[in-house]
């Protein structure tokens, strides 16, 4: 499971670095849809990982949050 969330954490690094680095809108755009989409599967991981229950709590609500605020931008 640290191997999957430590390669989501760099493949949202990179697309992070790649769409500063475009110059052109739909590839940056593009670019910033993958690397949101990889945050969300490392919280997701992360959220799966045994902890503390308030941390756990804490998690769950910031992905709740997330997640209902990109489907109020579609």
């Amino acid at each position: 499971m640290n191997r999957e969330l430590r390669e989501f954490r760099r493949l949202e690094r990179v697309c992070l670095e790649q769409a500063a680095l475009s110059t052109m809108d739909l590839a940056r755009s593009g670019l910033l849809k993958v690397a949101h989409d990889c945050r969300i599967a490392a919280e997701a991981i992360e959220a799966q990982s045994p902890r503390g229950a308030l941390a756990g709590a804490v998690q769950a609500l910031k992905l709740a949050l997330s997640a209902t605020r990109v489907s109020n931008r579609h």
